[in-house]
């Protein structure tokens, strides 16, 4: 592949919903341009871009995949991106080193959820947009209703750039509304002029004057010009499309078939014309030898930057590190360092990856997207760039994951095989997270979703040859006592020689302080006890609040007094009033009004208005209790106080009741005391699991 300038390079990510055909979009684009010689299809797995065994398996994307197209002396670096929600870290990743994006919504479902997150995430991300609208070809599709549901959503921005041409029902060819002239396809996307027909007149002339608002709004004197019934000149509607589909504030609309290759033609040039090169964005950094701000801006003159967005770390392709240059130009003799982790990194091959097809380059100029293989501590979101000039730009920011499921090893002796494949599952996917549980004595992974934890699992099989099952966690009750109770304990025992001997006299109470789990105290009078044998007392108090006599979880809000007890000049030891206090322990603990703790957690939902009912509804059944809404830009954000347990399987529930659209995130913020039938079903689940697991 040849070197390409930063003003010949544009990034685009592919956004839409699940299955909406953004792959066979790409798929399609790569057919044209001649890059492969079949055309791939999502069904067959044979597409460049779900190369990936659990992507052919389940017929969608798992991953983004690069793929970068030349057309018409552009390089257009494709990012394919995953439609289904629980992918979004994959998205995140590539939004961070797009330009701007391509939305693709199927004519035959139209507008769906993860077209109008799609459009979210371009403002958040500031992105300049198009909508592509694929399946052209179906019988049922409706471009008009299409462009109707988008005005409706998002006004007067949308400019529809084309109508379609029917014959026999058939999807033939279109009218360019620019233009103002038929296209009739030829092969694939390739096309001649032609007539425009009759029968087109009505939506033709409609979009034309949707198309001419867009352009109006743009600025003042073509606003005059439009509302004197001034006709615009093509220059004019060219110039203020191709400045304003760049700020946002005119979004295209095209259209075609991505499994016939029709449209993508247009859809390229339309890229090339009216989305901007790397230059034209910025990203702003520091230096870290002086901590003065760098701007990289993607501009070639200033020494070398890059920011790696993503990372490939595959058994069978190798690991991958993918950057976008972010200033200079990177060389085969380019010094490597890495500046988040103060090292040298070492690589002398520059690789452009398309899908898993490697390509090796000369250079990669600023704003273009390459992959550097086998760097030992570089991992995504750092930067690399020379020592001499040592760059730091921020993390890329990613989706925190909030469902966890618990998980063990089927075959033992694989603990470390297991580890270590999750590792590299997580240097890939940073929405993946492994927690180890000590005080519940179990293992959780954490992730976006409960799919998304089910490919996790599926690839440590399919690639690493590692099993795992998994289950519902363990959640982290606590055990506390709500009255006083004065208990003794002894531990005698007598068998040849030295014999052991500890008595003890304790108070058991609430000490008013679950953030801690015991306080202790000595009231002994006339030295009943050794003072030598208090610290010994202390630790029995301390190994006995690790698993308490209820249910096996932790003790909080404690407090121990000391207040009498004997011993043997010859018998007594450590061990011995140790034990005994163990023993005092476990008698006063349940004398005391034992009760179950549970945690309880401060949950933000933030769903359109017309779902706040079921989803507050929802909360309720689950023993939350809501405690305010919040407006947000024609979304409520619904904070509620919700016990933990009641979270499993959250997820999913919540894209059911929303149909994808809802999100969620919590946070701990306290234990209360269970309800008396939690308590007895906690209670004889762990008697349960103790039996078992003895």
């Amino acid at each position: 592949m040849k070197v390409y300038t930063s003003d010949k390079i544009r990034n685009v990510v592919m956004l839409g919903h699940g299955s909406c055909g953004k792959t066979t979009l790409v798929e399609a684009m790569a057919y044209s341009t001649g890059i492969i010689k079949r055309q791939g299809k999502v069904e067959e797995g044979n597409t460049i871009s779900d190369y990936d065994k659990e992507e052919q398996k389940r017929l969608f994307s798992i991953s983004t995949t690069v793929v970068p197209i030349e057309y018409d002396d552009v390089k257009i670096n494709f990012l394919d991106t995953p439609g289904y929600f629980d992918f979004v870290g994959e998205v995140e990743e590539a939004l961070a080193a797009a330009d701007a994006a391509v939305i693709v919504v199927s004519a035959k479902s139209g507008v769906e959820v993860g077209a109008i997150k799609a459009w979210e995430f371009c403002e958040k991300y500031n992105l300049p947009r198009m909508f592509f609208v694929t399946d052209m070809d179906v019988d049922n599709a409706s471009f008009r209703e299409v462009v109707e549901q988008l005005i409706e959503l998002y006004g007067k921005k949308i400019a529809p750039f084309h109508v379609p041409i029917r014959e026999n029902e058939k999807f033939v060819g279109f009218a360019n509304v620019v233009k103002m002239a038929g296209r009739r396809f030829t092969t694939g996307s390739n096309y001649e002029e032609c007539e425009i027909p009759d029968y087109i007149n009505e939506n033709l002339s409609k979009f034309r004057e949707i198309l001419l608002e867009a352009v109006a709004e743009t600025n003042e004197e073509l606003m005059d010009k439009y509302f004197s019934g001034e006709d615009f000149t093509p220059q004019e509607i060219s110039q203020a499309l191709r400045t304003n589909v760049i700020d946002g504030s005119v979004v295209p609309v095209l259209m075609g078939s991505g499994i016939n290759a029709q449209g993508t033609t247009m859809l390229m040039q339309a890229i090339g014309k009216y989305f901007p090169d790397p230059s034209k964005r910025t990203i702003i950094g520091k230096n870290a030898n002086n901590d003065e701000v760098f701007e990289g801006n993607y501009d070639s003159t200033k020494p070398f930057s890059a920011r790696v967005f993503k990372t490939i770390a595959d058994p069978f392709i190798g690991k991958f590190s993918l950057f976008k240059v972010c200033s200079g130009i990177l060389k085969n003799d380019t010094p490597l360092y890495n500046a988040n982790k103060d090292t040298d990194e070492k690589s002398n091959k520059i690789y452009v990856l398309r899908g898993k097809e490697q390509m090796e380059v000369n250079e990669l100029h600023a704003g273009d997207i390459g992959a550097l293989g086998k760097l030992s501590e570089t991992v995504t979101g750092d930067t690399l760039s020379t020592k001499a000039t040592p760059i730091e730009y921020d993390p890329i920011d990613i989706s925190k994951p909030y469902t966890y499921v618990r998980y063990r090893t089927k075959n033992k002796g694989d603990d470390d095989k297991v580890s270590q494949a999750l590792q590299k599952l997580m240097d890939e996917d940073l929405t993946l997270k492994v927690v180890n549980d000590k005080e519940n004595r179990q293992t959780l992974l954490y992730g976006i979703g409960e799919q998304q934890i089910d490919v996790s699992v599926s690839k440590l099989l399919s690639k690493y040859k590692v099993d795992v099952e998994i289950m519902q966690p363990r959640v982290p009750y606590r055990e506390t006592i709500r009255k006083k109770a004065s208990v003794r304990g002894k531990h005698k025992k007598q068998s040849g020689g030295h014999g052991q001997y500890g008595d003890v006299a304790i108070d058991f109470e609430p000490s008013g302080d679950l953030e801690s789990a015991y306080v202790f105290e000595e009231k002994v009078f006339g030295g009943a006890v050794p003072r030598n044998y208090f610290p010994a007392v202390e630790k029995g108090i301390a190994d006995s609040v690790l698993k308490g006599p209820l249910a096996g979880y932790p003790v909080v809000g404690l407090k121990a007094t000391l207040t009498d007890g004997s011993y043997h000049p010859v018998d007594s030891s450590e061990m011995a009033f140790r034990l005994a206090t163990v023993i005092a322990f476990k008698q006063g603990f349940m004398e005391a009004a034992p009760v179950l703790l549970e945690p309880i957690v401060s949950i933000k939902v933030v769903v359109p208005d017309k779902f706040t009912g079921d989803i507050m509804g929802d909360l309720n059944k689950r023993r939350g209790r809501v405690l305010g809404m919040n407006p947000m830009h024609g979304k409520q954000e619904i904070i509620a106080d919700i016990p933990l347990s009641e979270l499993h399987g959250y997820s999913t529930d919540l894209r059911s009741m929303t149909g994808g659209i809802g999100d969620y995130s919590y946070e701990f913020s306290r234990y209360e005391q269970a309800p008396s039938d939690v308590q007895q079903k906690v209670i004889e689940e762990n008697a349960k699991l103790e039996e078992s697991e003895s």
